[in-house]
């Protein structure tokens, strides 16, 4: 373990024969060297591309060996507005070590483009004070709060890279609770009944879709790319005191750029996981894979075209259906929310629902390894259990 802590901080801090380069947590890397007059400098920007560090590093020694080192202009602190220093971050910019996703990267550019660039974007990060954040924050988009505190967030996650980066000594975005808002929509989950009933009203080929987003708690981008092999069901012959067995594999989502849809991973590493079908869907959905999906590479809820299902397709048929039901608050994504709160029922503990549900936050990704994997096929069969009469 000590051998792989020091090989790690030699990758964040590289020595040279002529000064350093340190990979900074935002991602970047800053240069630092010793001048002719013995002081110890650190560069005024940091570098997307270690190259370019090591190119900053190489010029500086070109200049102190022909006698052109300029030791203010080597400390000037380089004047960066936050519309380029946002573009760069947003460029380098990771999650957990792995590159943001090109839809959440284009939520952020968004984000960027409508609510922070006019105000900050021309400032030197320098320039921004507390108040003038307090200022935009209490003139900003008071009828949306919810992307209010979205966008407050990002800006100050932005402003955070830069605190680490050196280029400003202090994060100005310190208004508490900002990050937050309160729900705007309060959800009341859809009961066993109304589940039922909802489904019936949907065309055909969208049935199983409901009864998938709701006792299994799939995502919309998890549902639209789901295919018959990710489907393993076990059906017990006539006679037989064996019980139904189903199992959907989420291994991939997709989603709607701007350049299309686009096939990725799930939201979360939590979201790759195999979640227990109840057994009383299980005969409910071969039918539906025997009429819909009968190849092995199908899409289980394909659109009328054959690709993948847009949003703005289902939910068509969806708030119809929800209208002759008497459910006009209900929304697509509360079905998993109904699922989450029928597992709950069983008496799933937190760390089983989170393995259920494909979340993932520090905090839960140390209690996913107390859920035992046996314990999800406890938890649908019981889920069978609380359905009355099953669906048909």
């Amino acid at each position: 373990m000590a051998r792989k802590a020091a090989g790690e901080k030699r990758e964040k801090r590289e020595k040279r024969g002529f000064g350093s380069i340190r990979k900074l947590p935002s991602g970047r890397y800053q240069v630092r060297y010793t001048g002719p007059d013995g002081s110890y400098v650190t560069a005024p920007k940091t570098f997307a591309a270690r190259i370019d560090a090591e190119a900053h590093l190489t010029d500086r020694r070109r200049e102190i060996d022909a006698d052109l080192w300029n030791a203010g202009a080597a400390r000037r602190p380089e004047k960066v507005t936050f519309g380029a220093y946002a573009a760069g971050w947003l460029e380098v910019r990771q999650v957990a070590g792995r590159p943001i996703k090109t839809r959440t990267r284009e939520h952020y550019q968004a984000i960027l483009d409508d609510h922070l660039l006019d105000v900050f974007g021309q400032r030197h990060l320098t320039a921004i004070t507390p108040k003038d954040v307090r200022d935009w924050h209490a003139a900003a988009l008071d009828d949306r709060p919810t992307m209010r505190s979205h966008a407050y967030s990002l800006l100050r996650t932005i402003m955070n890279s830069a605190v680490n980066d050196e280029l400003i000594e202090s994060n100005p975005c310190r208004i508490v609770g900002a990050g937050r808002a309160k729900r705007a929509h309060k959800i009341r989950p859809a009961t066993l009944d109304e589940i039922a009933a909802l489904a019936w009203e949907m065309p055909k080929p969208y049935r199983a879709m409901v009864v998938l987003a709701a006792w299994c708690a799939l995502r919309f981008g998890e549902l639209t790319e789901l295919r018959r092999r990710d489907v393993m069901l076990t059906i017990p012959l006539p006679g037989s005191d064996a019980e139904a067995e189903g199992v959907v594999r989420v291994e991939r989502a997709v989603v709607r750029t701007d350049d299309g849809f686009q096939v990725t991973t799930p939201k979360s590493d939590a979201g790759a996981r195999d979640v227990a079908v109840p057994p009383h869907l299980v005969p409910y959905l071969k039918r539906h894979i025997d009429e819909f999906a009968p190849r092995r590479n199908d899409l289980l809820f394909p659109a009328a075209h054959g690709g993948h299902l847009a949003p703005a397709t289902l939910y068509r048929r969806f708030y119809s259906a929800r209208a002759k039901i008497g459910r006009d608050d209900l929304r697509w994504h509360d079905l998993r929310h109904s699922g989450a709160v029928l597992a709950a029922a069983t008496g799933a503990t937190l760390a089983e629902l989170m393995a259920r549900l494909g979340h993932s936050t520090p905090t839960a990704a140390m209690r996913y390894q107390h859920a035992a994997t046996g314990r999800d096929k406890q938890i649908a069969a019981l889920l069978s259990k609380m359905a009355a009469g099953g669906v048909q």
